[in-house]
């Protein structure tokens, strides 16, 4: 007879096993429940392998990249991490009925996933690693360990938190426990990254088409490696490449990124003794020595291993001078003047130095200022233009006073990064009020002269064409629409009739000589272009070990 654990927490939704479990209470409620949570899959785990010896394989990760130039702190909520049960919703080969979930015993404990911003408060990151330590600790042990992270999180008075995290799992999980980690490819390796996991892959395209893909591949290497026995692959290469570039500068959308992101899967999928390997840009808006590009590939073949490895590293350094946009840039002002007079719309215009999804604090009003102040959109017929967004939280609470329809005269952003402008003025119509987005949790769409200025309670990045259209807006019908962005997402990348990357300030400045770097590792291109060819050789990473 099976035995089924039933359980309630607070005003939680009851349900078997705590699948589906809606939690009301916050973190620390998700926490507690996330403990019984993983005892249920523990058991049931139990119940799959009285027949049949599966695999007993965790599932933890934080992930966020974080920008050290930009005055932000970012805090445990923005996480909206995921506890027991929960942390199958992420991953869509995950799902109840998918081939994935009968392969192995799950024991998921927690996953955080933070919108990119400012640096992470060291309160926080320990509180949530806390949490992921204990709940790894009751329901040891595992023969694997699924560590799901993003590579470029900072944390006050910490560096490279990814390597102090994955240290601190290992001495709770052990190190014959086989680690398998998938990374963002703006992340960063660290030497004791590399050395604390066994399997390492990361995205292999920029826009990230290919992000869940590439979380089920480092799954699935994990699985394999486990029911053959092979245990360990015997040779982990590491070469870093002194190379600091923004995303915008390496896209695969364009060369040489295209081309070089290309030689990734035929040099190691499927390759007899390779296992894994890839490509890390790094992130640049973090000044910590651990910031660059970086070649990894692991497996079994020594020869192998280490040739594809510098094969890799050596065709990245020699197009390091060919790395360009991916799009046309140009300053503000003149970007604007272009914008107003082109037929070609929508005319999509980057506002790359604030951008939210790279990092930045997203309250920055500088190109917003210079937009109002143009006497082109202080009519109310002037061109239509979209600006996607601004957070403003008294502002928000006045338009909702004034209703739709209504009047409304508030300031907006600037309460976080008021280096470049002050607060902004925005006196006008309100359009629209939605609630219950993830993030911007209340949206207003308000109408300045000819601009429809979007405004949130919280910050949000707009990928999606329904981020507009869910507050009434038709970005294809306007005339130019402003994002706080860098290189165009999928949806916004397909929708634009002409595009130009506007080099805005912010704590993520596209333009690099203008940030005050002082710890990262130099020489470093292209700061010190006419460096020397740096030793490409590759570095053989000890197996995971206590040390």
């Amino acid at each position: 007879m099976k035995r089924m654990l039933w359980f309630t927490f607070g005003r939680t939704l009851k349900s078997p096993l705590g699948f589906g479990r809606r939690l009301l209470f916050g973190a620390e409620t998700q926490y507690v429940a996330s403990l019984l949570g993983c005892l249920a899959f523990a058991q049931t785990g139990y119940a799959q392998s009285t027949n049949a010896r599966l695999p007993r394989i965790a599932i933890a990760g934080l992930g966020i990249e974080s920008s050290t130039f930009s005055p932000a702190v970012t805090l445990e909520p923005a996480f909206h991490a995921r506890y027991s049960g929960e942390v199958f919703n992420a991953y869509p080969f995950m799902m109840p009925m998918s081939p994935m979930r009968k392969k192995a015993v799950w024991v998921p404990t927690i996953v955080g996933k933070s919108l990119p911003g400012g640096i992470v408060s060291r309160e926080a990151y320990e509180s949530l690693v806390h949490k992921m330590l204990d709940s790894l600790k009751k329901y040891a042990p595992y023969d694997g360990l699924y560590f799901d992270i993003h590579g470029a999180m900072s944390v006050q008075g910490l560096d490279d938190p990814e390597g102090d995290l994955i240290t601190r799992i290992r001495k709770v999980i052990g190190y014959n426990t086989l680690v398998s980690t998938s990374m963002d490819l703006h992340g960063n390796v660290s030497w004791r990254l590399a050395q604390q996991t066994d399997l390492m892959t990361t995205y292999r395209m920029a826009p990230h088409e290919d992000a869940m893909q590439t979380k089920e591949r480092a799954v699935t290497n994990l699985i394999n490696r486990l029911n053959s026995g092979k245990g360990k692959p015997a040779y982990k290469a590491l070469i870093n490449v002194p190379i600091l570039l923004p995303g915008e500068k390496t896209s695969t959308r364009i060369e040489p990124g295209k081309s070089l992101y290309q030689q990734v899967a035929p040099a190691v999928d499927g390759q007899d003794g390779i296992v894994d390997g890839g490509i890390w840009i790094g992130y640049a808006w973090a000044d910590e020595p651990r910031n660059h590009a970086a070649v990894m590939v692991v497996g079994d073949d020594q020869a192998k291993v280490t040739q594809t490895a510098e094969k890799l590293a050596t065709a990245m350094w020699n197009v390091r001078g060919q790395f360009d946009f991916v799009a046309p840039v140009g300053k503000l002002e003149d970007v604007l003047a272009k914008a107003v007079v082109s037929a070609r719309k929508p005319f999509f215009i980057s506002d790359t130095g604030d951008n939210p999804t790279a990092g930045g604090a997203g309250d920055v009003t500088w190109t917003l200022t210079q937009i109002l102040a143009r006497p082109e959109f202080q009519k109310p017929d002037g061109p239509a233009l979209i600006y996607a967004s601004i957070p403003g939280p008294d502002f928000i609470r006045k338009a909702k006073a004034a209703g739709v329809g209504g009047q409304v005269d508030a300031l907006a952003g600037a309460a976080v990064d008021a280096r470049f402008a002050g607060p902004v003025r925005l006196k006008g119509t309100v359009e629209a009020i939605v609630e219950g987005d993830r993030d911007a949790e209340v949206e207003v769409v308000v109408k300045v002269g000819s601009v429809h200025v979007i405004v949130t309670q919280k910050r949000k990045p707009y990928h999606k064409e329904n981020d507009f259209k869910r507050l009434g807006l038709e970005p294809r019908k306007a005339d130019i629409v402003v994002v706080k962005i860098g290189y165009l997402e999928p949806e916004l990348y397909a929708m634009q009739k002409d595009w130009i990357m506007a080099l805005t300030p912010g704590g993520v400045d596209q333009d690099l000589f203008r940030l005050p770097y002082k710890r990262i590792e130099r020489p470093m291109f292209p700061f010190d272009k006419d460096m020397k060819t740096p030793d490409l050789g590759a570095k053989l990473v000890p197996l995971s070990a206590s040390y």
